[in-house]
C-alpha cells in the first residue's frame, strides 16, 4: 500500500497543479541584474570613490618605498666606510655601529612597508565589499517593491551563471523583463552630468562703430 502511494502521489500532485485556475498559475518576470549592477549611478559612484582610494594608497605606500630605497643606500654607504681601510680604526668602527644600528632601521623599514600593503589591500577589499553589498540590497529591494506591485511571484535573473560558468537560464522570450524599468528607477534620482562646455567670455568690448 504505501508503495503504491508512493507511486501515485506525485502523479495526483502534478494533475493538481495542472487543474490550477489561471490565477493561481505562478507569474515569473526576468531581469539581467549584471546591467542593473553596472550601470547603475551609485555603482559608477562608488567605483570612482575606490579608484581614488587605490591611488592615494599606492602614493603613501611609494612613499615608504622611497623612504626604504634611501636607507638601503646608506646602509650600504655605511658597510663600505666600515672597511675603508684609509680611515682610521676608531673611524672604521664608528662606521660600523652606525651600519648597525641603520639595518636595524631598514628592517623595521621593511616591516612597516609590508604591513602598510597588506593592511592597505585589507581596507580596499572592506570597502568593496561593502560598495557592492549596499547596491545590490538597494537593487534587490527595488526588484521586490516591482514584483509586489505587478503581482510576481517571482523573478529570475537571466545573467546567472552556474558553478561551472554555464548560463542558468537557457531560454528567455524576454516577456515580462523589468530590467530597463528597475534601472530607469534606480537611476532616476542620478545628478546631472558636470557640463563640458566651455564658459562664455562675458567681458569681450563691443566692436567700434564706423570701420
Amino acid at each position: 500500500m504505501k508503495t503504491m502511494i508512493r507511486r501515485v502521489l506525485p502523479g495526483l500532485m502534478l494533475l493538481g497543479l495542472l487543474a490550477l485556475p489561471a490565477a493561481a498559475q505562478p507569474r515569473i518576470s526576468t531581469i539581467d541584474l549584471k546591467k542593473v549592477f553596472d550601470n547603475y549611478y551609485k555603482r559608477l559612484q562608488a567605483d570612482a570613490a575606490l579608484k581614488e582610494r587605490r591611488i592615494d594608497l599606492e602614493k603613501e605606500y611609494q612613499a615608504y618605498v622611497d623612504d626604504y630605497k634611501k636607507a638601503q643606500t646608506n646602509y650600504s654607504n655605511l658597510v663600505a666606510a666600515s672597511n675603508d681601510q684609509s680611515l682610521s680604526t676608531e673611524e672604521r668602527e664608528k662606521r660600523k655601529t652606525a651600519a648597525e644600528s641603520k639595518l636595524l632601521e631598514l628592517k623595521s623599514s621593511e616591516n612597516t612597508m609590508r604591513t602598510f600593503q597588506s593592511n592597505a589591500q585589507d581596507q580596499l577589499e572592506t570597502q568593496m565589499k561593502r560598495m557592492r553589498d549596499t547596491i545590490l540590497a538597494e537593487i534587490r529591494n527595488a526588484i521586490n517593491a516591482k514584483a509586489k506591485a505587478a503581482g510576481y511571484t517571482m523573478v529570475i535573473d537571466t545573467a546567472a551563471e552556474s558553478t561551472s560558468l554555464a548560463p542558468i537560464v537557457l531560454y528567455n522570450n524576454g516577456e515580462n523583463d523589468i530590467t530597463d524599468a528597475i534601472l530607469n528607477q534606480l537611476n532616476a534620482g542620478a545628478p546631472p552630468p558636470a557640463s563640458t562646455d566651455a564658459p562664455k567670455d562675458t567681458d569681450k568690448k563691443d566692436d567700434k562703430k564706423g570701420k
